[in-house]
């Protein structure tokens, strides 16, 4: 088992930080893709659409031809949307680290090093503008082949302790339908479901996507 280490963020992670995010992200592409195709609406749409053409054309082929390449479309469109959004991530809090989790806001970034590199990383800072006492715990990601060896849970317990050294009342997170395994870790931290929505967008309707809220109550907690 390779040994790791957490350590704080440094200037010269600035790369590898980023590339992590973004590769750990686009995992999720062909995830979004299923779960788009699996909406009754774009069932419908599909099943709609063979039939047209099967009722127009009285040949199997090019129907069926006709939807293989709407599947790919979709799935073009949809892997083009999700870049997008790892793009704007990018350019938001991870544009600038240094300056977005400032230690004297109250904020910290670590890194997980193993293999003299950085394999993984987190981030906390004050939620809803650092009223509530509340901290929110952002960018959580390891490498692929990193995983299965502690390397999150570790991350996830040194925001943890650092939210509980500064007095805080709550560490909270969001996460998407998709991240199944991210929830499962954040559950067997101690983390409480909050509350589910749909996101507040024409995209998010149509796409159903449902983010989560994650919750640790500190106070009392060991």
């Amino acid at each position: 088992m390779a040994e790791y280490r957490i350590r704080p963020y440094r200037d010269e992670d600035y790369e590898a930080v980023r590339e992590i995010f973004a590769t750990g992200m686009s995992e999720y592409a062909p995830a979004l893709c299923l779960h788009v195709l699996r909406q009754p609406w774009a069932l419908l749409a599909l099943g709609c659409t063979f039939c047209l053409l099967l009722a127009s054309a009285r040949s199997l082929l090019l129907p069926v031809l006709a939807l293989t390449l709407l599947l790919a479309l979709a799935r073009h469109l949809l892997g083009c949307a999700w870049s997008t959004y790892i793009d704007r991530c990018l350019g938001d809090d991870l544009r600038d680290i240094r300056a977005s989790y400032a230690e004297s806001a109250g904020a910290r970034f670590w890194v997980a090093e193993a293999d003299e590199r950085v394999v993984g990383m987190v981030g906390v800072r004050p939620a809803n503008d650092g009223a509530g006492g509340e901290l929110a715990l952002k960018r959580m990601s390891v490498r692929k082949d990193y995983r299965s060896l502690g390397i999150a849970t570790a991350l996830g317990r040194t925001a943890l302790a650092f939210a509980r050294q500064r007095g805080c009342r709550a560490v909270v997170l969001n996460t998407l339908m998709l991240q199944h395994e991210a929830r499962a870790l954040y559950e067997r931290l101690g983390f409480r479901q909050h509350r589910c929505y749909v996101l507040p967008t024409a995209y998010g309707r149509l796409a159903n996507c449902t983010i989560t809220t994650y919750r640790y109550d500190l106070s009392g907690a060991p």
